[in-house]
């Protein structure tokens, strides 16, 4: 596949510099890139790779095209053009291409006739297949599921029953989705198991890493609402609400009837403690703990960075002297107060 420089510059929206009829069939960093390869800067401060790239063009900004010896498309954002070109060069097969004669598909389940199934899927009753959708080897999707169009569903990925999927979404390998949430009664040191009878509802351009869970509703659905992104191992317990544009980054955890409003952002291995909401256009740092709600978008962090370890010991130390050094600052703020002293400072 490939496309002339002219042509990627009219479907990403950015101006030709140079030859437009440059054939550029594959993208590459600027360091590593050779002709028929198209490169991007994003950040000045790599402006110097611009003298030695073999890229046979560069995306990037105005103010860095005088530095260019190559040819260029100008965008005012030449990440996002970069996002763009790739998606257009990109060479990922397909999970599954038509019909594997191993796959078990119910007599009452609706498949589209150009959706794909993959080797050894198992499609049970009920269920819908969308146009265009492919679904990878080992899959499985549960009774009454439904799965929109154009969708991508890699291997060995589970959708219980009672499930629906928007559009055009991708589900990479190992994902899990409607399994039981994490619901039961204690009867004198016995678990009584709660049945999760709620579902999943997943929006439209909605991308789940490889290895994530999201657990079905206890009573109601959980909900992932339209172009949320979700990266590897995430963990989102029952009736967890995901709001439109969010993002979340690998390995982080939310506990149960969690709210996450629009457009938030989520760093890798955060906590989220149960029953907490979270307000539009908020973002926390890596390895943050939450356990208050957030009203008020911002940033919030809580991580300890890394230190050597013999200050961390130190530290750690005094974190669990804290209770006894804020007594005696109170006991020695009373006294103070008590000869007339400012304790203001």
């Amino acid at each position: 596949m490939a496309y002339s420089l002219a042509k990627l510059a009219e479907l990403v929206g950015a101006e030709v510099k140079g030859d437009g009829n440059l054939s550029i069939e594959r993208v590459a960093t600027l360091e590593s890139a050779s002709q028929g390869q198209i490169a991007f800067l994003a950040n000045s401060k790599y402006r110097k790779h611009l003298e030695q790239t073999q890229a046979s063009a560069v995306i990037l900004s105005e103010a860095d095209l005088p530095f260019c010896k190559s040819a260029a498309l100008v965008m005012k954002n030449p990440y996002l053009g970069f996002a763009k070109v790739a998606q257009l060069l990109d060479t990922t097969p397909a999970p599954a291409e038509g019909v594997h004669p191993t796959a078990v598909i119910s007599d009452s389940a609706s498949v589209a006739p150009s959706a794909s199934i993959g080797a050894n899927t198992v499609i049970e009753a009920g269920a819908v297949i969308g146009e265009g959708t492919a679904i990878g080897p080992n899959g499985f999707i549960g009774k009454g599921t439904q799965i929109g169009d154009n969708c991508t569903i890699w291997s060995n990925v589970a959708i219980y029953h009672g499930v629906s999927l928007g559009h055009h979404c991708k589900v990479h390998a190992g994902v899990v989705i409607g399994a039981d949430g994490f619901g039961y009664a204690n009867d004198k040191g016995k678990w009584e198991a709660i049945p999760q009878t709620g579902g999943v509802r997943i929006g439209d351009a909605v991308e789940i890493g490889a290895g994530t869970t999201i657990d079905r509703g206890a009573l109601e659905d959980t909900v992932i609402e339209d172009n949320v992104i979700i990266d590897n191992q995430v963990q989102i317990a029952h009736n967890v609400v995901i709001g439109t544009g969010s993002a979340v980054a690998g390995t982080t955890v939310f506990a149960g009837s969690v709210t996450v409003g629009k457009y938030c952002i989520i760093g890798g291995a955060c906590a989220i403690a149960g029953h907490l909401s979270i307000a539009d256009g908020t973002t926390i740092t890596g390895m943050s703990m939450v356990t208050k709600a957030i009203s008020e978008p911002g940033v919030y962090s809580s991580g300890t960075p890394a230190q050597p370890n013999r200050e961390w010991r130190k530290s750690a130390a005094r974190f669990r002297q804290l209770d006894e050094m804020h007594r005696r600052l109170k006991s020695l703020e009373e006294k103070l107060a008590a000869l007339g002293g400012d304790t203001s400072e």
